[in-house]
Protein backbone atom coordinates (compact mmCIF):
# COMPACT_ATOMS: atom_id res chain seq x y z
CA UNK A 1 0.00 0.00 0.00
CA UNK A 2 1.16 3.19 -1.22
CA UNK A 3 1.43 6.61 1.35
CA UNK A 4 2.17 10.06 0.65
CA UNK A 5 4.63 11.03 -1.58
CA UNK A 6 8.06 11.68 -0.90
CA UNK A 7 10.22 14.67 -1.19
CA UNK A 8 10.82 14.05 -4.67
CA UNK A 9 7.47 13.62 -5.23
CA UNK A 10 7.72 9.78 -5.76
CA UNK A 11 5.04 7.86 -3.44
CA UNK A 12 6.46 6.29 -0.62
CA UNK A 13 5.33 3.54 2.04
CA UNK A 14 3.99 3.88 5.03
CA UNK A 15 6.94 2.61 6.80
CA UNK A 16 9.38 4.94 4.91
CA UNK A 17 7.18 7.93 5.60
CA UNK A 18 8.07 6.83 8.89
CA UNK A 19 11.40 6.75 8.87
CA UNK A 20 11.49 9.45 6.99
CA UNK A 21 9.61 11.53 9.99
CA UNK A 22 12.30 9.38 12.26
CA UNK A 23 15.12 10.96 10.29
CA UNK A 24 13.43 14.25 10.30
CA UNK A 25 12.54 14.58 13.94
CA UNK A 26 16.27 13.39 14.40
CA UNK A 27 17.82 16.51 12.70
CA UNK A 28 15.37 19.07 14.59
CA UNK A 29 16.23 18.03 18.03
CA UNK A 30 19.84 18.06 17.21
CA UNK A 31 19.32 21.58 15.87
CA UNK A 32 17.68 23.12 19.23
CA UNK A 33 20.00 20.35 21.08
CA UNK A 34 23.19 22.40 20.12
CA UNK A 35 21.51 25.64 20.30
CA UNK A 36 20.87 25.04 24.27
CA UNK A 37 24.10 23.78 24.69
CA UNK A 38 25.70 26.83 23.62
CA UNK A 39 24.47 28.16 27.04
CA UNK A 40 25.48 25.28 29.14
CA UNK A 41 25.33 27.14 32.74
CA UNK A 42 21.45 27.99 31.50
CA UNK A 43 21.14 24.31 30.37
CA UNK A 44 22.08 22.94 33.82
CA UNK A 45 20.32 25.56 35.90
CA UNK A 46 16.94 25.63 34.39
CA UNK A 47 17.18 21.58 34.26
CA UNK A 48 18.41 21.22 37.72
CA UNK A 49 15.13 23.99 38.09
CA UNK A 50 13.18 21.79 36.39
CA UNK A 51 13.29 18.83 38.40
CA UNK A 52 13.45 20.37 41.87
CA UNK A 53 9.83 21.85 41.18
CA UNK A 54 8.54 18.48 40.46
CA UNK A 55 9.79 16.80 42.94
CA UNK A 56 7.67 19.12 45.67
CA UNK A 57 4.78 17.23 44.85
CA UNK A 58 6.66 13.63 46.29
CA UNK A 59 7.60 16.48 49.03
CA UNK A 60 4.10 17.00 49.88
CA UNK A 61 3.34 13.37 50.00
CA UNK A 62 6.71 13.10 52.10
CA UNK A 63 5.12 15.81 54.61
CA UNK A 64 1.61 13.78 54.39
CA UNK A 65 3.28 10.64 55.99
CA UNK A 66 4.97 12.60 58.67
CA UNK A 67 1.29 12.69 59.93
CA UNK A 68 -0.04 8.89 58.79
CA UNK A 69 1.57 5.93 58.15
CA UNK A 70 -0.03 4.48 55.25
CA UNK A 71 -2.91 5.83 52.70
CA UNK A 72 -5.08 3.66 51.40
CA UNK A 73 -3.14 1.01 52.75
CA UNK A 74 -0.16 1.71 51.06
CA UNK A 75 3.19 3.02 52.78
CA UNK A 76 5.18 5.58 51.59
CA UNK A 77 8.11 3.56 49.45
CA UNK A 78 4.93 2.28 47.91
CA UNK A 79 3.31 5.51 46.89
CA UNK A 80 7.07 6.29 45.40
CA UNK A 81 6.72 3.77 43.22
CA UNK A 82 3.68 5.17 41.93
CA UNK A 83 4.77 8.36 41.98
CA UNK A 84 8.26 7.92 40.69
CA UNK A 85 6.86 5.27 37.14
CA UNK A 86 4.13 8.36 36.48
CA UNK A 87 6.48 11.20 36.74
CA UNK A 88 9.20 9.17 34.67
CA UNK A 89 6.79 8.32 32.02
CA UNK A 90 5.21 11.49 31.67
CA UNK A 91 8.69 13.21 31.84
CA UNK A 92 9.43 11.22 29.15
CA UNK A 93 6.29 12.02 26.99
CA UNK A 94 7.07 15.69 27.92
CA UNK A 95 10.34 15.60 26.51
CA UNK A 96 9.80 13.94 23.01
CA UNK A 97 6.11 15.02 22.36
CA UNK A 98 5.39 17.99 24.75
CA UNK A 99 5.31 20.73 22.26
CA UNK A 100 2.81 19.49 20.52
CA UNK A 101 0.51 21.57 22.59
CA UNK A 102 1.07 23.98 20.91
CA UNK A 103 -0.05 23.54 17.42
CA UNK A 104 -3.68 25.22 18.50
CA UNK A 105 -1.12 28.68 18.97
CA UNK A 106 0.31 27.44 14.80
CA UNK A 107 -3.39 26.77 13.90
CA UNK A 108 -4.53 30.69 14.70
CA UNK A 109 -1.16 32.50 13.70
CA UNK A 110 -1.09 30.13 10.13
CA UNK A 111 2.77 28.86 11.17
CA UNK A 112 1.47 25.61 10.36
CA UNK A 113 1.19 26.53 7.42
CA UNK A 114 4.91 26.76 6.84
CA UNK A 115 5.22 23.04 8.28
CA UNK A 116 3.26 21.63 5.51
CA UNK A 117 5.41 22.81 2.27
CA UNK A 118 8.42 21.25 4.46
CA UNK A 119 9.35 17.56 3.05
CA UNK A 120 9.29 16.28 6.66
CA UNK A 121 5.71 14.96 8.43
CA UNK A 122 4.41 17.90 9.97
CA UNK A 123 3.95 15.34 13.16
CA UNK A 124 7.99 15.07 13.44
CA UNK A 125 8.00 18.95 12.94
CA UNK A 126 5.41 20.03 15.25
CA UNK A 127 6.93 17.69 18.36
CA UNK A 128 10.38 18.49 17.90
CA UNK A 129 10.26 22.47 17.12
CA UNK A 130 11.74 24.11 20.00
CA UNK A 131 12.85 20.94 22.07
CA UNK A 132 13.23 21.73 25.75
CA UNK A 133 16.14 19.64 26.87
CA UNK A 134 15.48 20.90 30.61
CA UNK A 135 12.74 18.78 30.36
CA UNK A 136 14.31 16.07 30.98
CA UNK A 137 14.75 16.95 34.63
CA UNK A 138 11.79 15.65 35.21
CA UNK A 139 12.46 12.56 33.92
CA UNK A 140 16.06 11.94 35.98
CA UNK A 141 13.64 13.13 38.98
CA UNK A 142 11.24 10.42 38.59
CA UNK A 143 13.46 8.23 37.97
CA UNK A 144 15.49 9.03 41.25
CA UNK A 145 12.37 8.96 43.41
CA UNK A 146 11.44 5.94 41.91
CA UNK A 147 15.12 4.02 42.24
CA UNK A 148 15.03 5.14 45.99
CA UNK A 149 11.10 3.14 46.02
CA UNK A 150 12.66 0.09 44.58
CA UNK A 151 15.44 0.14 46.93
CA UNK A 152 13.87 0.75 50.55
CA UNK A 153 10.60 -2.15 49.57
CA UNK A 154 10.10 -5.29 51.27
CA UNK A 155 9.17 -6.91 47.88
CA UNK A 156 10.26 -10.54 46.34
CA UNK A 157 11.71 -9.51 43.36
CA UNK A 158 11.69 -11.81 40.53
CA UNK A 159 12.25 -11.77 37.12
CA UNK A 160 9.35 -10.80 35.95
CA UNK A 161 8.88 -8.13 38.49
CA UNK A 162 12.32 -6.22 37.40
CA UNK A 163 11.66 -6.91 33.91
CA UNK A 164 8.14 -4.86 34.02
CA UNK A 165 10.02 -1.43 35.84
CA UNK A 166 11.34 -0.03 32.78
CA UNK A 167 8.74 -1.43 30.61
CA UNK A 168 6.01 0.00 32.83
CA UNK A 169 7.93 3.50 31.93
CA UNK A 170 8.16 3.36 28.21
CA UNK A 171 4.87 1.91 27.89
CA UNK A 172 3.63 4.88 30.09
CA UNK A 173 5.25 7.51 28.10
CA UNK A 174 3.80 5.96 25.06
CA UNK A 175 0.02 6.15 26.12
CA UNK A 176 1.14 9.32 27.76
CA UNK A 177 2.15 10.47 24.37
CA UNK A 178 -0.72 9.34 22.41
CA UNK A 179 -2.77 11.36 24.80
CA UNK A 180 -0.79 14.38 23.27
CA UNK A 181 -1.30 13.61 19.85
CA UNK A 182 -4.98 12.96 20.02
CA UNK A 183 -5.26 16.64 22.29
CA UNK A 184 -3.47 18.17 19.29
CA UNK A 185 -5.43 16.36 16.74
CA UNK A 186 -8.84 18.29 18.79
CA UNK A 187 -6.96 21.35 18.50
CA UNK A 188 -7.29 21.16 14.71
CA UNK A 189 -11.42 20.88 15.70
CA UNK A 190 -11.21 23.32 19.01
CA UNK A 191 -8.66 25.91 18.34
CA UNK A 192 -7.23 26.07 21.85
CA UNK A 193 -7.94 23.31 23.53
CA UNK A 194 -4.28 22.61 25.17
CA UNK A 195 -5.76 22.39 28.49
CA UNK A 196 -8.36 19.76 27.82
CA UNK A 197 -4.88 17.57 26.67
CA UNK A 198 -3.43 18.87 30.03
CA UNK A 199 -6.10 17.75 32.49
CA UNK A 200 -5.43 13.98 30.93
CA UNK A 201 -1.59 14.42 31.08
CA UNK A 202 -0.47 16.36 34.06
CA UNK A 203 -4.17 15.66 36.34
CA UNK A 204 -3.40 12.19 34.94
CA UNK A 205 -0.16 11.56 36.13
CA UNK A 206 -0.72 13.51 39.45
CA UNK A 207 -3.95 10.96 40.04
CA UNK A 208 -1.62 8.47 39.20
CA UNK A 209 0.59 9.57 41.96
CA UNK A 210 -1.89 8.02 44.48
CA UNK A 211 -2.93 4.68 45.56
CA UNK A 212 -6.15 3.62 43.22
CA UNK A 213 -7.55 2.30 46.62
CA UNK A 214 -8.90 5.60 47.55
CA UNK A 215 -10.48 6.20 44.57
CA UNK A 216 -14.00 5.71 43.69
CA UNK A 217 -14.68 2.46 41.63
CA UNK A 218 -16.41 4.23 38.93
CA UNK A 219 -13.09 6.70 38.24
CA UNK A 220 -11.37 3.08 38.58
CA UNK A 221 -12.70 1.77 35.74
CA UNK A 222 -13.32 4.80 33.51
CA UNK A 223 -9.38 5.31 33.66
CA UNK A 224 -8.79 1.83 32.78
CA UNK A 225 -11.85 0.76 29.75
CA UNK A 226 -11.61 4.57 28.97
CA UNK A 227 -8.71 6.55 28.76
CA UNK A 228 -6.64 3.93 30.07
CA UNK A 229 -3.83 5.51 32.02
CA UNK A 230 -4.30 2.67 34.90
CA UNK A 231 -1.77 0.99 32.48
CA UNK A 232 0.59 3.80 33.11
CA UNK A 233 1.44 2.78 36.76
CA UNK A 234 -0.96 1.25 38.40
CA UNK A 235 -1.89 -2.00 37.24
CA UNK A 236 1.97 -2.92 36.96
CA UNK A 237 2.99 -1.77 40.07
CA UNK A 238 0.19 -3.56 42.03
CA UNK A 239 1.77 -6.44 40.35
CA UNK A 240 4.71 -5.52 41.23
CA UNK A 241 3.95 -4.76 45.14
CA UNK A 242 2.01 -7.86 45.06
CA UNK A 243 -1.13 -6.50 46.08
CA UNK A 244 -4.96 -7.39 44.65
CA UNK A 245 -6.44 -4.51 42.26
CA UNK A 246 -9.41 -2.92 43.23
CA UNK A 247 -11.62 -3.38 41.04
CA UNK A 248 -10.83 -7.58 40.83
CA UNK A 249 -9.01 -7.50 37.40
CA UNK A 250 -6.84 -10.26 36.93
CA UNK A 251 -2.97 -10.41 37.52
CA UNK A 252 -2.07 -10.92 33.96
CA UNK A 253 -3.61 -7.44 32.67
CA UNK A 254 -0.17 -5.82 34.31
CA UNK A 255 1.91 -7.05 31.60
CA UNK A 256 -0.36 -5.62 28.92
CA UNK A 257 0.58 -2.15 29.09
CA UNK A 258 2.55 -2.62 25.86
CA UNK A 259 -0.34 -3.87 24.24
CA UNK A 260 -2.50 -0.76 25.48
CA UNK A 261 -0.15 1.43 25.06
CA UNK A 262 0.00 0.25 20.67
CA UNK A 263 -3.86 0.01 21.28
CA UNK A 264 -4.32 3.92 22.45
CA UNK A 265 -1.50 4.89 19.56
CA UNK A 266 -3.47 3.67 16.67
CA UNK A 267 -6.88 5.83 17.13
CA UNK A 268 -4.74 8.68 18.32
CA UNK A 269 -2.92 8.30 14.89
CA UNK A 270 -5.82 8.23 12.98
CA UNK A 271 -7.42 11.33 14.67
CA UNK A 272 -4.10 13.84 13.99
CA UNK A 273 -4.43 12.48 10.34
CA UNK A 274 -8.27 13.67 10.13
CA UNK A 275 -7.20 16.71 11.80
CA UNK A 276 -4.29 17.65 9.55
CA UNK A 277 -6.71 16.90 6.56
CA UNK A 278 -9.14 18.97 7.50
CA UNK A 279 -6.63 22.21 8.19
CA UNK A 280 -8.05 24.97 5.70
CA UNK A 281 -4.84 27.12 6.65
CA UNK A 282 -5.50 30.39 9.19
CA UNK A 283 -8.99 30.38 10.80
CA UNK A 284 -9.75 27.24 10.28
Amino acid sequence: MQGFGGAAGFPVTWGGRALEGLRGYRLIVAMWVRSTMAYRASFVLSTVGNAAITLLDFVAIFLMFSHVDALGGFTLPEIALLYGASSASLGLADLLLGTLERIGLRIRDGSLDTMLVRPVPVLAQAAADRFALRRLGRVVQGLGVMGWAVAVLDVEWTLAKVLLLPVMVVAGAVIFGAVMVAGAAFQFVAGDAAEVQNSFTYGGTTMLQYPPTIFAKDLLRGVTFLVPLAFVNWLPALYVLGRPDPLGLPGWLAFMSPVVAFAVSVPASLAWRAGLRAYRSTGS
